[in-house]
């Protein structure tokens, strides 16, 4: 996604919107640009192709100056990444506008708009808006311009915009992408990330769906959806080191468990509508790949591998065609067959893990048509080399146990299903109702996460133990492997996730009272099969803890201890059951005393065979 910034300042504020888009370029780095209103009345515009640093060398070449400023850093969605598609887009030399998000209807505005004379230089979506609110203009001041413009447009959007004749002011307005206003004294500002004002102010204005904003040095006014006149309590956040800083959180990966249902949505803002996901957020060309594609083959490492399992069931349910996950180690070194049309995808949270980007290399060989991949770092070398990359939105994660980057993944797969599933069948109802459960994901976290205290008081039985065993059917089997490795990786107790249906063809061997049992129980269609499972653990007297949701009927009872989640939709479920798996291994860690956050041994990116 791209970084929007903006200020309005008693000051030069061109080194303020580098600073800021310095601190954006995780949300896009492809080219960057910036419109300043100088003393003389006129928009100076620059732009450059590539990351901001080539935009800070212009203006150390060439310096602008001036007291109202708008700043973009591009992840691009509609067009190629050349100067004519870098933004801010203008109409006629005193009109300029950035964006980020996707205009689905921008096809038929711009047919509309070039029938009524205006000339377009960009092949984005973007150039329509400013375009759009010039039309609107004529009488109208830039506000009422902009609220016209924006009542037209359809899919996801932050917008900001600046009239040369208009000195002093700048208009802006969010729907469905973030966008914060910052509050100085004799100064404001805007931009897509706190971060990106650290350096400036400590407090913030965060826009609600559909505001308008109109932002001067001296005054923020603010209108609702329905245009009514409202006001936004602002808020002080003592930035320290951004994700660097614990803040009041032990460790970093306790931290990280607990920004998740924020985490979740911000992966999702810019990339579902309404009703339906918006297919322009997976990148340029994504069309023409998702139109072609008849298979998957996902590729990666650890916990990254068991969210392409779990997706493997999404794929194959909900779309209908074969998806084989494979572990980049042992893919990049066998014979591969691969099937006509298959998209080849790769899952890495730093883009530099050195078997998945190995694979992802062979691939290009190896008779792929083409290469999508799932980062979280815009600027790395996976993404980089695939054809399309769809970035989590995470920020840093510190800790070595994978936490918010592995339920982002979850969300973005499925994002990715439903896209190749509207092409194969999946009814727009079953996407609409997929897409509100994902709209109340992050709330359904909350609630999983209100369970802190009581995994904590669970986790004191897990301590003395050497070994346990994690259990899970269906999609949720993945979920165990996830939950074993992590109880693995930062407490040091051996732990295996098993498919419960092979309880009896092995593992009941290692069940007695000294061997804890996890089980994760969502009401779904293997529920029934999994409690059978569960009853071969009791009677072989295996102590169990089982996750379950209110409708499973599993209640505690001797040797059964019983946690109680949310109902979810069962397709949700294995994003929603990984954090309280989380937790459990962290508050045994914790309790163990062994280091969370580096546990022995490991590095958080293994850029190495």
């Amino acid at each position: 996604m791209c970084g929007i910034v903006g200020a309005v300042a008693e000051r030069n504020v061109a080194p303020i919107l580098i600073q800021g888009l310095q601190r954006l370029e995780y949300r896009g780095y492809d080219s960057a640009g910036l419109a300043v209103l100088q003393a003389d009345g006129t928009l100076q515009r620059r732009r450059e192709v590539g990351k901001v640093v080539n935009l800070s060398s212009n203006l150390d070449a060439a310096p602008v100056q001036g007291t109202m400023g708008i700043a973009h850093t591009r992840w691009a969605t509609h067009g190629t990444v050349q100067e004519a598609n870098t933004h801010p887009h203008m109409s006629g030399n005193d009109l300029a506008l950035v964006h980020n998000g996707i205009i689905e209807n921008y096809t038929t505005l711009r047919e509309e708009l070039q029938s009524m004379g205006y000339v377009f230089s960009s092949e984005t979506d973007s150039e329509v808006i400013v375009h759009l609110i010039h039309s609107c203009l004529g009488e109208n001041g830039l506000l009422q311009a902009v609220r016209q413009a924006v009542k037209r447009l359809e899919g996801a959007y932050a917008i900001a915009v600046c009239l040369a004749a208009d000195a002093g002011r700048i208009v802006a307005a969010r729907s469905g992408c973030p966008l914060v206003v910052g509050k100085g004294i004799g100064e404001n500002f805007l931009a897509s990330d706190v971060l990106a004002l650290k350096a400036v102010t400590d407090r913030f204005i965060f826009l609600e769906e559909g505001d308008l904003v109109e932002l001067r040095a001296d005054s923020i006014d603010i209108w609702s959806i329905d245009n009514e006149s409202v006001l936004r309590a602002d808020v002080r956040i003592e930035m320290g080191q951004d994700d660097l800083d614990k803040g009041n959180f032990r460790h970093y990966m306790q931290k990280e468990i607990f920004a998740q249902p924020q985490v979740l949505e911000a992966t999702m803002q810019g990339r579902i509508g309404k009703e339906s996901v918006l297919e322009q957020s997976f990148g340029i060309g994504a069309r023409e790949i998702f139109d072609r594609t008849e298979a998957i083959t996902i590729v990666a490492c650890g916990t990254s591998f068991y969210a392409a399992s779990v997706a493997r069931y999404w794929i194959e349910d909900l779309v209908g065609i074969p998806c084989q996950v494979e572990i980049a180690s042992e893919f990049r070194y066998r014979k591969i067959a691969v099937l006509p049309n298959t998209l080849f995808v790769t899952i890495t949270q730093s883009g530099e893990t050195a078997d998945t980007l190995a694979a992802l290399r062979i691939a290009k060989d190896a008779g792929y048509f083409a290469t999508l991949t799932i980062c979280n770092v815009p600027t790395s070398s996976t993404v980089r080399e695939s054809d399309l990359a769809v970035m989590l939105q995470v920020g840093t994660e510190v800790g070595v146990a994978s936490t918010k980057a592995f339920t982002a993944q979850l969300v973005n797969l499925l994002l990715l299903t439903l896209m190749l599933g509207r092409r194969r069948g999946l009814s727009a109802a079953k996407e609409n109702d997929l897409v509100a459960s994902l709209r109340g994901l992050p709330a359904a976290i909350h609630s999983v996460l209100a369970l802190d205290e009581a995994i904590a008081d669970l986790a004191k039985r897990f301590i003395e133990k050497h070994h346990a065993l994690f259990l899970g059917r269906g999609s949720l089997y993945p979920v165990a492997l996830e939950g074993a490795l992590k109880l693995k990786e930062i407490s040091y107790i051996h732990a295996e996730g098993y498919a419960a249906g092979e309880l009896k063809h092995g593992p009941l061997a290692l069940v007695d009272d000294d061997m804890p049992v996890v089980a994760v129980a969502p009401s779904d269609d293997l529920l029934e099969k999994l409690r059978s499972n569960l009853q071969e653990v009791k009677a072989r007297g295996g102590e169990l803890f089982v996750f379950a949701d209110t409708d499973s009927a599993f209640d505690s009872e001797a040797g059964v201890t019983v946690l109680h989640l949310p109902k979810i939709d069962p397709v949700l479920a294995p994003i929603a059951y990984s954090v309280p798996l989380q937790l459990l291994a962290y508050h045994v860690a914790v309790q163990k005393g062994t280091d969370v956050d580096q546990p022995r041994n490991l590095a958080k990116s293994v850029t190495v065979e």
